[in-house]
């Protein structure tokens, strides 16, 4: 299998990949297949577009912003267009009008408040991201209609090709790549007859799809813009949106170390500089999926402290990524990093075992040893609930990517100091994983229906 580390970084928008970008995409998606639609009818013909959210989506969208992501990509916007614009204004202004304009010219109608519906009622069997978008005509009558899947990190999926699939993912036919590995212990023995590192196999597998130009361009950007999340988070403040009205933290934590250094911890920095790039997601800024936006803090955090403090050089922030990508593409193939398929294992524990993996790499760690910190990070998250108060990527969300760092960190020392040789096997961690969300109530996979979620009374689903 393949999966490419641009695809698994994506630069984006807030708060949610699989509740924002997601949607957005499939939106757009829709909008242009209906466009060759209306263009072979008559002009008089006055359509209406109708969204159905489903799931996890119906359950926790409104706080996921999950709505105005569908009107924004039915208005031809991708989650990458917007990391630069004011999208609040831009969905004010969009969320007035009642209608859409297509690339052709031609006008649907379409009005958020009466055609998107939040259908908490059981959920698609395929996925719990659902969504079926409809072109209906002037009499009401269907006219078209596309069921979608958000699997997690911004990536989604037909009706048709979730069918097909034992594991709902758009990747690649890996046996044109030189470097084929589809679990941890083909990586292993791969790394052993080839000689060469993990990163240096994922580089390769990339160069027979890209140039080494593109490749290099692609890494740089993702960091560039990881980094401006996390200088970012660290000089905002104010209250994030939402009726928790939580106030922004990092950037107080952040003058309190840079004012006496001497008695920051490793976990103090770190909780700073992965809060700061959640605190940005949770307001609807620009953000990486890494692997998603739930867990966007982590390899960041760890990345920016290896950089800062450590000495870390801009060519150990590719490797970083590389690996790191190796590790998350393992996990989305034999597992899900979707919050709402398997819990906040998925989500934060995965990115946590990319960052543990990808550390271990830049510290000259063994393949062995790589593997080994991957699987102890994510083994230290197995069973963790995907249970967010009020709907909104905050509560416990926020923290959580601290904490995240905080682990990926501490496994990686411990891989790093061992000789890679280990009980459990980060396939078998997976496979563990992958077990624990399948037998997970629904209640604790991002629906706010249990845990946390509703151990307060407000709430914003």
């Amino acid at each position: 299998m393949f999966i490419s580390v641009l695809d698994l970084f994506k630069i984006g928008i807030g708060p949610s990949s699989s509740h924002t970008m997601g949607p957005m995409v499939a939106a757009n998606v829709f909008r242009n297949n209906i466009d060759q639609i209306i263009l072979q009818t008559p002009n008089k013909h006055n359509y209406r577009i109708y969204c159905v959210l489903k799931g996890s989506l119906a359950f926790t969208g409104r706080g996921h912003a999950t709505d105005r992501a569908v009107t924004l990509g039915l208005h031809g916007y991708s989650p990458a267009s917007l990391a630069e614009q004011d999208v609040n204004a831009l969905t004010e202004k969009l969320w007035a009008a009642d209608t859409v304009q297509l690339a052709s010219g031609r006008y649907v109608g379409f009005n958020p408040e009466d055609d998107i519906v939040f259908d908490k009622s059981e959920p698609l069997p395929q996925h719990p991201n659902g969504m079926i978008f409809y072109l209906l005509d002037e009499e009401g009558k269907k006219v078209s209609s596309e069921t979608f899947f958000s699997i997690g990190g911004g990536f989604i999926c037909t009706l048709a090709e979730i069918s097909q699939l034992d594991a709902p993912l758009k990747i690649e036919f890996a046996g044109t790549y030189p470097y084929p590995f589809d679990s941890a212990d083909s990586m292993l023995e791969m790394s052993r007859q080839s000689g060469l590192s993990v990163a240096a196999m994922k580089r390769a597998n990339e160069l027979t799809r890209m140039s080494e130009q593109d490749l290099e361009q692609g890494l740089d950007a993702i960091w560039q813009a990881m980094c401006r999340c996390v200088e970012q988070g660290l000089t905002s403040e104010g209250r994030l949106p939402g009726s928790l009205g939580i106030h922004r933290r990092a950037k107080d934590l952040f003058k309190q170390l840079k004012a006496n250094p001497e008695k920051g911890t490793l976990n103090d920095w770190l909780c700073a500089y992965a809060m700061a790039v959640n605190e940005e997601n949770a307001a609807g800024h620009m953000v990486v999926t890494a692997p998603t936006n739930g867990a966007a803090g982590v390899i960041p955090a760890v990345i920016y402290y290896l950089l800062k403090h450590e000495g870390g050089t801009p060519q150990q922030v590719q490797d970083f990524l590389l690996t790191a990508a190796a590790i998350g593409g393992l996990i989305k193939h034999r597992s899900s990093i979707s919050g709402a398929e398997v819990g906040c294992q998925g989500e934060v524990g995965s990115a946590a075992a990319m960052a543990a993996a990808g550390l271990s790499a830049v510290r000259g760690g063994s393949t062995e040893q790589i593997e080994n910190a991957a699987e102890i990070a994510l083994e230290h998250h197995l069973g963790m609930t995907c249970d967010p108060v009020g709907g909104l990527v905050q509560v416990p969300c926020i923290e959580r990517n601290g904490f995240g760092a905080i682990k990926a960190h501490t496994a990686a020392a411990l891989a790093c100091r061992g000789t890679g040789e280990h009980f459990i096997s980060l396939d078998n961690c997976i496979n563990a994983m992958k077990q624990t969300g399948l037998e997970m109530s629904h209640k604790y996979k991002e629906t706010s229906l249990g845990g946390l979620a509703v151990s307060v009374s407000i709430t914003e689903c």
